[in-house]
């Protein structure tokens, strides 16, 4: 428990994070790198060298001193953040080092503002949040490892088929190097994928949403490919020019709480753009095999016909249940937007919608379903990017 002194003298620091928390944690990664090279084998370099997750980092600290007098707040961001940070292989260690640098880089940029007293009472404050994260991780690993087929961290996978499902998405089913199958997931969850790449000093990590319902054999993800020339591209670009079948990558347990709630069999809508179609896709299957008379929407929002994905699978499984609608538009063509007409047209308040893709598209989506009177409990979805935490990409 942190001393209320504490408590007054963190969140008397919350004026100066907002103006300069960016310059503290650009400090930070540049400095804990140069001491800690082999960190770069875990952190996202693209995110790095586009200052995301410097942003995300500040926020997350602003955020931490905003609520220090009562952390709770913050329970569900710490939840979802330890979930990355289990899948990208987060360990125990990784915590001090952390701490240090990041109370360095703040004395770094505040200088005398920074005093004894600050730095002493963040670190009592960090020690508490690592603390948590820590304990929320460790039950999380031993949860992965003793379900049956479980592991931690990262475990050989073949690259079992490579199917093309659009102009710019290629689907890869991996199955475990060793034989055995995997564990039983919730559709939403996604996975680490770990490469070594030619002309790359470190190891690269991704994490990819499984676009099929579980199976006991194998993963499912379908990969974007971005274009040669975004930074974010370097890893899917890898992926659909030199990764074949037969090939062998690094996979991490499923993990991630953006998912669907099998429990219940109310109205439901799935509403994606681009490739935030995966995760639905998984979310859509379990409905249409699990629970087909349930009242389902799937709308989408693509490009164009060839860069839309599953198209014919979607319409395969609404053929095979009771209530199921499915809508698609394509931005390229007049009108090819969905807008809060259609959800009033189509989606049923009284459900739940679950939302996936850019993250305009998912804030225009999020505020459009709040004006048709969705509740804000019954909307559901994740902002994937660099997480806003203490450590990872």
């Amino acid at each position: 428990m942190l001393s209320e002194d504490t408590k007054t003298i963190v969140k008397s620091t919350v004026p100066v994070l907002e103006e300069h928390g960016v310059d503290i944690t650009t400090v930070f990664y540049r400095r804990m790198f140069e001491a800690h090279p082999e960190l770069l084998n875990i952190f996202n370099h693209a995110n790095q060298a586009q200052g995301r997750q410097q942003t995300a980092l500040a926020k997350a600290v602003y955020a931490a001193a905003v609520h220090i007098d009562n952390l709770e707040e913050i329970l569900p961001a710490v939840v979802q953040i330890a979930h990355k940070h289990v899948s990208l292989g987060i360990k125990p260690e990784h915590y001090p080092i952390v701490g240090e640098y990041l109370l360095k880089a703040m004395k770094e940029v505040l200088g005398d503002a920074a005093t004894d007293e600050i730095i002493e009472a963040w670190g009592e404050a960090y020690g508490v949040i690592a603390d948590a994260f820590i304990s929320v991780e460790k039950d999380m690993y031993e949860q992965a490892a003793s379900q049956e087929n479980g592991w931690n961290y990262f475990k050989d996978f073949v690259v079992a088929r490579k199917v093309k499902e659009s102009d710019v998405i290629t689907s890869f089913y991996l199955r475990p190097a060793d034989g055995s199958n995997v564990p039983p997931y919730t559709a939403g969850q996604y996975i680490s994928v770990r490469l070594s790449m030619p002309d790359n000093e470190y190891l690269v990590i991704r994490q990819y949403s499984l676009s099929q319902a579980s199976k006991p054999d194998e993963f499912r993800i379908s990969v974007k490919r971005e274009s040669d020339n975004d930074p974010n591209g370097v890893v899917s670009n890898y992926l659909h020019k030199h990764v074949n079948e037969g090939d062998t990558i690094e996979v991490s347990p499923p993990a991630g709480i953006f998912v669907l709630d099998v429990e219940k069999t109310t109205p439901i809508a799935f509403i994606s753009g681009g490739v935030g179609i995966t995760p639905m896709m998984s979310m859509f299957e379990t409905v249409a095999t699990s629970t087909p008379e349930r009242p389902t929407v799937f709308l989408h929002g693509a490009r164009n016909r060839l860069q839309h994905a599953f198209d014919d699978d979607i319409k395969a499984y609404s053929e095979k249940m009771e209530n199921a609608k499915y809508k698609t538009v394509y931005s390229d063509e007049e009108n090819g937007f969905i807008t809060r007409e259609m959800l009033e047209q189509y989606v049923d308040t009284s459900g739940d919608a679950y939302v996936c893709g850019p993250t305009v598209f998912m804030e225009i989506m999020i505020r459009e379903l709040r004006n048709i009177g969705m509740p804000e409990e019954r909307i559901h979805y994740e902002f994937f990017g660099p997480a806003m935490d203490l450590n990872t990409n």
